[in-house]
């Protein structure tokens, strides 16, 4: 897995984690790897564009409910998150592996 440093636009601290490398980014957001404590968590942190945008705050409010009723073995746990924030963020713990990507790319799809 490749991390990305932090680029100049990106912040240095959510909600008392301190961000220390990029993790990944989409058309949403951008995940950052972040510590409050010694355990690493991924903070999913929305794009100020869509933060403004109701429909998308609703979408991102549904997104982390999800998160909380899925919780369990086969997913990350939900470590805090603040859907009303300026710009919206999720925390979960940090889980170091390959991608879906990079396993999909490496073993093919799976039935």
């Amino acid at each position: 897995m490749v991390f990305e440093p932090l680029r100049d636009g990106d912040p240095r601290e959510i909600a008392g984690f301190r961000l220390s490398r990029r993790l990944g980014q989409g058309a949403m957001g951008v995940v950052y790897l972040g510590y409050r404590s010694p355990r690493p968590v991924a903070i999913k942190v929305v794009k100020p564009a869509l933060a403004d945008e109701p429909y998308f705050r609703q979408r991102f409010s549904q997104e982390l409910e999800a998160i909380r009723r899925v919780g369990g073995f086969h997913t990350a746990a939900l470590v805090d998150a603040d859907p009303d924030a300026e710009q919206p963020w999720i925390a979960t713990e940090y889980i170091h592996a390959p991608s879906l990507e990079s396993l999909l790319h490496q073993h093919g799809p799976v039935s």
